[in-house]
């Protein structure tokens, strides 16, 4: 592990080095790859310098120790000596995290499919709450939010929403989110006071680039249809809304939510791009199933992963056995105490399987 962290000291001086130049200045392509590159780097290389300064404390603090017959100089090393040592071991277990594989599509935008399942009128408002949800997280994030799709069920509900969260690190924090939402309430429709349960499916897929994915437009079929709903006076007078049906594999999109055609054509091409990814990012981590099993971010729809239980204000993340009571403020967008949970567990996950391995 220090051998690779000395090559990554080295390559990092090194691009300090070339950023330094006249050549990388005058070239923006070459300029923007380096420091990203730097960027990537430089949280392994300062927790690393930490840790390399903890250990020199370390041999300060025992140097003292041999040396000193002062009592309190004696207690203060032995106090300094016990805190470095501390450091050194969180510190170690911070460069083993920093030093785990990264997902290739962490820093990428992503598309959001939310679907009512069971449980009728009620599942399709519990995906409305969802996708607002989801839309406060967002904007907690300061990332920013753009409707793709929907279907309403006419009562506030919706049978389907399709939307893009766009920011830094949405998919490295959102991909947990895939599978199933159970909730538990009250309708309001039930007179006698009776707890339903109802389910919500949703999907998280990386925004895929034309380079992730070359699409083959002979395979693809288009209808245009007048938009329905709300959307000013072009709706139903204009056939602006694409439905997009991708010929091999029978998915089929529907978008209507720009006034423009072409637009619209444009938003359905990018969420088949991002659902083809998405297959290919299935079929692999099936594969790697095969090899460990893993009950974080496996991306499964058909696995429940999260009850929201109403009358009790509760929350349970079934993955990691989670269960907090504060089911108004996660509604409201405050995901981050259970997404930091997941990562935690992930990573646990995976360091133990490169102990196994190593």
């Amino acid at each position: 592990m220090f051998d690779r962290l000395e090559d990554i000291v080295a390559r990092y001086e090194e691009l300090q080095a070339e950023l330094s130049t006249p050549a990388v200045a005058g070239d923006p392509a070459r300029l923007r790859r380096l420091m990203k590159e730097q960027a990537e780097l430089a949280p392994l290389v300062e927790t690393y310098r930490a840790y390399k300064a903890a250990e020199q404390d370390v041999q300060d603090s025992l140097a003292i120790l041999d040396e000193e017959n002062d009592e309190e100089m004696r207690e203060l090393a032995k106090e300094e000596l016990a805190d470095a040592r501390k450091r050194i071991e969180e510190l170690e277990h911070q460069l083993k995290i920093l030093l785990l594989p990264k997902d290739p599509n962490d820093e990428k935008n992503v598309i959001v499919e939310i679907r009512a399942g069971a449980g009728g009128d009620e599942a399709a408002l519990f995906s409305a709450e969802l996708y607002r949800m989801y839309c406060r997280f967002a904007e907690r994030n300061r990332w920013k939010t753009e409707l793709v799709s929907v279907n309403e069920n006419g009562i506030g509900g919706f049978k389907e929403v399709v939307f893009m969260i766009s920011g830094n690190g949405a998919y490295s924090k959102l991909k947990y989110e895939s599978g199933v939402h159970r909730v538990q309430r009250v309708p309001e429709t039930e007179s006698g006071g009776r707890i339903h349960t109802s389910t919500s499916t949703v999907a998280i897929m990386p925004e895929a680039e034309e380079v992730d994915v070359e699409i083959d437009m002979n395979d693809c079929k288009f209808d245009v249809f007048r938009a329905s709903g709300n959307g000013g006076q072009c709706v139903n007078t204009t056939d602006s809304a694409v439905r997009l049906t991708h010929i091999p594999t029978g998915i089929v999109i529907s978008c209507q939510d720009e006034k423009s055609q072409l637009k619209n054509k444009e938003k359905a091409l990018k969420v088949l791009r991002s659902r083809l990814y998405d297959l290919e990012l299935a079929k692999k981590q099936a594969a790697e199933a095969q090899e460990r099993r893993s009950q974080i971010g496996t991306g499964d729809r058909s696995e429940k992963i999260r009850t929201y239980n109403f009358p009790q204000g509760r929350v349970t993340e079934h993955r990691i056995k989670l269960t907090l009571y504060r089911i108004n403020d996660i509604m409201d967008g405050d995901l981050f105490e259970i997404i930091d949970s997941l990562i935690a567990a992930d990573q646990a996950e995976k360091l133990a399987h490169l102990s196994e391995t190593a």
